[in-house]
């Protein structure tokens, strides 16, 4: 490569910069973050963002904006991309609150940025600005939240289990508690599986009719008898609906067949590969 890039051995904040500009160049040079945004939420004037793949520095399986602290991904890449998630916002790494995810229906209050602390959970709410409430994906339905009125943002991790659980309406309960009201409130599922990319076994189907009488619409033929295509995203939106959730939209990526741009867990798993990256959505007051 030509070129190189000098180190002052005795500066190590200098030097880590050195090395953020080194993986940046090796890496699209230095290409820039794009994150999917929706005019429901720039209406409602909040800042928010679907991160996509774009502007991260980490390489091989998990080339791109790798924001997931569980992935076998370098750590100081890993790092590194969540500090340019942070920075897109104006803030720092110690301004996200993003949980250690369960698949639950766990939604947290978020009075700071957590300063790298990782509550288990599956959602964030906050009426504090400069929080930068977010959520980790890689196939599950990331789902950013606002009431504009109020003042109070939040962020869901959304998989199948969550969403069936209650987790969207723990977090619109959250968001309540500090001031929100549900006609209010708007909100966006980002990208995430679609229903012609996740194919289910029947008995899956059988836990929605069992829970969710009305379910059975968001499931369509496999390409057997005994199999399924499950709508995450429809099914998540009607959640949506349930809480009282006055309006909302989904994005209409479909993480599984954009390799270019999304992480996917289905695709990692079809494609035989050890591991898979994760995408980070956050959504603040300001």
């Amino acid at each position: 490569m030509a070129g190189h890039w000098p180190i002052d051995t005795s500066d190590p904040v200098a030097g880590l910069k050195v090395v953020a500009n080194m993986r940046g160049a090796l890496f699209g040079g230095m290409a820039e973050l794009s994150p999917i945004t929706h005019p429901l939420l720039d209406k409602a004037g909040v800042r928010h963002g679907f991160f996509t793949r774009a502007g991260g520095v980490s390489t091989g399986l998990y080339e791109g904006l790798n924001t997931g602290l569980g992935s076998k991904d370098d750590p100081g890449a890993v790092a590194e991309n969540r500090r340019r998630v942070a920075a897109h916002f104006g803030g720092v790494s110690d301004d996200l609150a993003a949980c250690f995810q369960i698949h639950s229906a766990v939604a947290r209050v978020a009075e700071a940025g957590w300063k790298g602390a990782r509550p288990e959970g599956d959602a964030v709410v906050t009426a504090t600005p400069g929080v930068l409430c977010a959520v980790l994906t890689a196939d599950c339905a990331p789902v950013l939240l606002a009431d504009p009125e109020a003042g109070v943002v939040g962020a869901a991790h959304a998989g199948w289990k969550g969403a069936l659980d209650g987790v969207i309406h723990s977090t619109v309960a959250a968001m309540q508690a500090l001031g929100a009201e549900p006609g209010r409130i708007v909100a966006v599922v980002g990208p995430c599986i679609a229903q012609a990319s996740y194919e289910v076994g029947a008995d899956f189907q059988d836990r929605f009719d069992h829970h969710d009488p009305g379910s059975a619409r968001f499931f369509a033929p496999g390409e057997s008898a005994d199999k399924r295509l499950f709508d995450l995203p429809g099914f998540v939106l009607w959640r949506l609906e349930q809480a009282g959730v006055a309006d909302a939209a989904w994005t209409g990526d479909d993480t599984r067949t954009d390799a270019a741009r999304f992480y996917s867990n289905r695709r990692a798993y079809l494609n035989g590969e050890a591991d898979f990256g994760r995408l980070m959505s956050a959504i603040s007051l300001g």
